[in-house]
């Protein structure tokens, strides 16, 4: 093989090479794909700024008393949606079930086949907007609250995870995807300022630390 055609030969497998990294990494999940879109770091530094600081109490909470997985439309549920929303080439029954799809969880970077292998997290657990002054809302502001598709409040990820965080906030929880961490913190800021809820002094560090990075 001539010096010619052994130089177009690399030329042309380096070219493929580069397509086939490009395609890769276009049909890749992104972390940030399923999330409704939350505010800029600097805005969320400027809402964080404003939220009230005060002691949390748990007084009084129950799960029952934030209705959730309410019907969105026909016989879809507000988490039926997210998995609709979040997954790729999701497939769903006449009752609106994912029978088949794929789940990329940005907290910890898994991809999941089957819906059962994945939870819809409140980014703002429900205890700890309670504790952060939902326990004075009306059922119905709770229920809004709960099944919010407008906010960076609701997404599919994996269900051991969402389980492992609880009604944890970011001054002891965080996802282990260190890049999505500037996603969750924005959002998290977005939506305690929306509802109007407090911060921890300790939550309220840990935030201020994290946004300076983004």
């Amino acid at each position: 093989m001539s010096k010619f055609y052994a130089r177009r030969r690399v030329g042309i497998l380096a070219a493929l090479s580069g397509l086939i990294a490009s395609v890769a990494l276009f049909n890749a999940p992104t972390a940030s794909a399923a999330l409704p879109t939350p505010v800029s770091g600097a805005t969320a530094r400027s809402y964080l700024a404003t939220l009230t600081v005060a002691t949390e109490d748990r007084t009084g909470y129950s799960r029952d008393l934030f209705p959730h997985w309410i019907t969105q439309s026909g016989t879809c549920n507000t988490r039926e949606v997210v998995l609709k929303r979040d997954g790729t080439n999701v497939v769903q029954d006449s009752s609106c079930a994912a029978t088949s799809g794929s789940w990329f969880s940005p907290y910890d970077g898994a991809t999941w086949t089957a819906a059962s292998d994945v939870d819809i997290d409140h980014l703002i657990p429900l205890a700890e907007a309670w504790d952060s002054g939902a326990d004075s809302w009306t059922t119905s502001r709770r229920q809004a609250f709960a099944n919010d598709l407008t906010r960076p409040q609701l997404i599919a990820v994996t269900d051991n995870v969402n389980q492992a965080k609880g009604d944890q906030d970011p001054a002891t929880w965080m996802p282990s995807v260190s890049s999505y961490r500037c996603t969750y913190v924005r959002a998290w800021v977005q939506v305690k300022y929306y509802y109007d809820l407090s911060v921890d002094s300790a939550e309220k560090s840990a935030l201020t630390n994290y946004l300076a990075n983004c």
